[in-house]
């Protein structure tokens, strides 16, 4: 029994037009004809990847994990249950909107809706980017990684670990509390930020090309306040990348040259260097919050914090050759 990868995200918004501008344009996701008051992205040979459901709201809707087999579903809805998460099982309307074979759905702790199913559908037709891109890094490690604001992570750790079985990739807990899981071989599909509010904090899109990160940058960098953080690399999955303002408010990171990890043999490790070696200023931030994420930044500088060369990493150097 196992969740095996982030496949889906689905966002509540009424604001359509700069969605379509945002996930096709800016992000090189392909739009798709969408039945009903939605419309839907694909980033690879699944169906859709993004859905923007057309209400007001501007908030995360959903997000969808794939298990390994039909019967995970049960299972899962079996310990959920137990546990005292109510779980309901989608039907043919739910599953055919999600292109999916099946799917049950549920609630965490601080009511983000859960989504587990089995068997995406894949498009009988090839990917065709909003824009000129190499193409995004998705397959075995899934859409990317989804990252939520929550008050209280304690409350919701055993629900993702113990329940969902996410395993721990790191955390750190200055300047706040900060836990990475992986599903996969990604280093994280999935994290908490300690912030003490709820809601979105981004997904993030790998790209197979760096230039594709860095001419999306240029285009951000053309509107104004569209740039949520600068260009940077962070220190436990060795991603550059910037962060981008959404329509919705919350951000989306786009990225390359994420790490890859053994799930079978990683352990876990607190990491107290902050979550960059360099960039991602934090534009979003109030002055007295980005100058401590700043000096964190120049004394991992300053002590020669640095992720290992390109030569000396397996999981990289396989996209580079």
């Amino acid at each position: 029994m196992a969740i095996n990868a982030l496949g889906y995200i689905g966002i509540r918004s009424d604001k359509e037009d700069d969605w379509s501008d945002f996930a096709g344009k800016l992000l090189g996701m392909q739009k798709i004809d969408q039945a009903g008051k939605s419309m839907a992205f694909r980033m690879d040979d699944l169906k859709q990847r993004l859905i923007i459901s057309d209400e007001p709201g501007e908030t995360l809707a959903f997000i969808g994990w794939e298990v390994d087999v039909a019967g995970d579903l049960n299972k899962y809805g079996a310990r959920l249950e137990k546990a005292g998460y109510p779980v309901k099982f989608g039907d043919r309307n739910l599953a055919a909107r999600r292109f999916v074979e099946d799917l049950i759905f549920f609630y965490d702790p601080d009511g983000n809706r859960v989504e587990l199913f089995f068997n995406p559908m894949k498009s009988d037709s090839p990917f065709l980017p909003g824009r000129p891109i190499s193409g995004f890094k998705t397959g075995p490690q899934g859409m990317g990684h989804a990252v939520l604001h929550v008050k209280q992570i304690e409350k919701l750790l055993p629900f993702y670990q113990d329940i969902l079985d996410f395993k721990l990739s790191d955390y750190g807990l200055t300047p706040y509390p900060l836990y990475f899981f992986h599903v996969n071989g990604r280093h994280h599909s999935f994290a908490m930020v300690g912030s003490g509010n709820m809601g979105f904090h981004h997904f993030m899109v790998e790209y197979t090309n760096l230039d594709d990160v860095g001419q999306g940058y240029d285009l951000a960098q053309l509107q104004e306040d569209k740039i949520a953080y600068t260009l940077g690399r962070h220190t436990n999955d060795y991603m550059t990348s910037f962060y981008a303002n959404t329509p919705s408010g919350f951000f989306v990171e786009s990225g390359w040259g994420g790490r890859v990890i053994d799930p079978v043999t990683w352990e876990p490790e607190e990491t107290s260097v902050g979550p960059s070696f360099w960039g991602h200023e934090r534009l979003n931030l109030p002055d007295e919050a980005r100058t401590k994420l700043r000096d964190m930044r120049l004394k991992a500088a300053s002590d020669g914090k640095q992720a290992p060369l390109a030569i000396d990493c397996p999981w990289l150097y396989r996209e580079l050759k």
